[in-house]
């Protein structure tokens, strides 16, 4: 449990958990003092893993998404308060669930694997999403997790079938004077007539409202989602996106994706599948997402390719490391994990590279293809969607930072990778986790290992 927003909030518990050594004022590291020991929180053994964790940056408070249970914590990770979330009678080849309508499949007892948690702080509750009946949301009071609603009546209120953690990521979108938004990112486990890989939903005030994650718009003809054609399976049968991490920034919405691809290696006339990492960016306010584009992205350091996205934190540049890359003291940076190569998802090699990208020069490269798409040059260049190559259409327009699409030239897709900025490598015991902030003009990075170390 080290990973975390407002990490560096939690003093309680970093104090004994981040630093494994101090400075003196010579600038020499002492070791730490032996007797120090760490404060840890164990659950239930029988509940299986902890899945996901969230921190109060107001209270300290740590919220612990586990196997059928959501625990509330204190700061120095005393139990305050827990809320059961399964298991359940249920079957995942019910669509929609049994609690919808009748199921002929037997119903077994099923654990609930908590898939996504957010804290909702406009309206004071925490969004839990698990795995039970094709992935439903509870909304629970931030104070004592008393339910305050649990909406399953449509479609889409199931967000995703898959029944692992780290399936489903998700940001929340605040609004002073109007409903917030939810911008939910999910692979479809071969699903995608029921589940969009990428929507955005409205969290209404009232948490048992009917519009509780409906599609933010929805006719006919368009909606606001991204949906998996049937024709991609013929191509990559197993084909999904896998989110690994989300954030807004600007009038934008981020997530950065593993996904995998058909590629002919140089001199080769077969294809091989490898995995790309890909940095996908909507507009906020594009409820049709026209402004749907992908960035690759990757890492290369003295001739090791690094490709296989395992983590990323969005940070601030801080003036130290600002001044190096040329850009302000308050431009976002994202620190980002990767593992050697492309060719493996599932068991990674324990080569890693930690390493750097400036989302400003990302932003440029996206603005650059849609310049270019919009003088017809080119395709649209993304393959998972379009499955055959559509010429790029010609249009009169100014595109500046702020573009957000039009109904032709979209979805998007650029071709050439951005790499970031090698800042440390590991060949041993590969980098799983980022997490990085400015401490007196210095950017700090923790990052989390294969083995459970922990390095700052």
């Amino acid at each position: 449990l080290i990973m975390s927003l407002a990490m560096w909030k939690w003093t309680c518990l970093v104090s004994h958990l981040l630093l494994s050594t101090t400075v003196s004022p010579l600038g020499r590291q002492q070791p730490l003092h032996p007797k120090r020991s760490f404060i840890t929180f164990t659950g239930d053994q029988a509940e299986g893993n902890f899945n996901h964790l969230v921190v109060d940056e107001r209270t300290g408070h740590i919220y612990l998404g586990a196997v059928n249970r959501i625990y509330k914590l204190s700061s120095d990770l005393k139990v305050l308060v827990t809320h059961q979330t399964g298991p359940d009678e249920d079957n995942p080849k019910c669509y929609p669930p049994r609690i919808v309508q009748t199921c002929n499949e037997p119903l077994t007892p099923t654990n609930n694997i908590n898939k996504m948690l957010l804290i909702d702080y406009k309206e004071n509750r925490l969004i839990a999403c698990g795995s039970l009946y094709q992935g439903i949301c509870k909304l629970l009071r931030l104070d004592d997790l008393f339910k305050l609603g649990e909406p399953f009546h449509k479609k889409e209120h199931y967000l995703s079938g898959v029944n692992e953690s780290g399936s489903v990521f998700g940001v929340i979108v605040s609004y002073s004077n109007m409903d917030d938004k939810l911008f939910i990112a999910t692979a479809v486990d071969g699903k995608p007539e029921y589940f969009p890989t990428i929507s955005s939903r409205k969290l209404t005030k009232n948490s048992e409202a009917d519009g509780m994650f409906a599609y933010v718009f929805h006719d006919e003809f368009v909606a606001s989602m991204i949906k998996i054609p049937s024709d991609t399976f013929t191509i990559i049968p197993d084909f999904d996106i896998y989110y690994i991490y989300g954030f807004s920034s600007g009038n934008f919405v981020y997530f950065l994706t593993l996904q995998p691809e058909m590629i002919s290696p140089p001199g080769s006339t077969t294809k091989e599948q490898v995995y790309t990492s890909k940095l996908v960016r909507l507009c906020k306010e594009d409820t049709a997402f026209n402004s749907y584009v992908e960035v690759p992205i990757g890492c290369e350091k003295n001739g090791v390719e690094y490709r296989l996205l395992q983590a990323a934190y969005l940070s601030k540049a801080g003036a130290i490391l600002a001044r190096s890359l040329g850009v302000g003291p308050e431009d976002d940076i994202l620190f980002t994990v990767f593992s050697k190569g492309q060719k493996r998802k599932m068991k990674s090699l324990d080569e890693s590279a930690l390493c750097i990208f400036v989302l400003k020069k990302i932003n440029d490269r996206i603005k650059d293809r849609l310049q270019s798409c919009y003088r017809g040059e080119g395709t649209l260049d993304l393959a998972w969607l379009k499955v055959k190559d559509i010429p790029c259409s010609s249009a009169l327009l100014t595109i500046d930072d702020n573009f957000c699409g039009l109904d032709m030239n979209a979805p998007l897709g650029v071709s050439s990778m951005v790499r970031g900025l090698p800042i440390f490598t590991e060949d041993g015991d590969r980098m799983t986790s980022v997490i990085a902030y400015v401490y007196k003009n210095h950017s700090l990075a923790f990052v989390g290992t294969k083995s459970g170390k922990l390095k700052k």
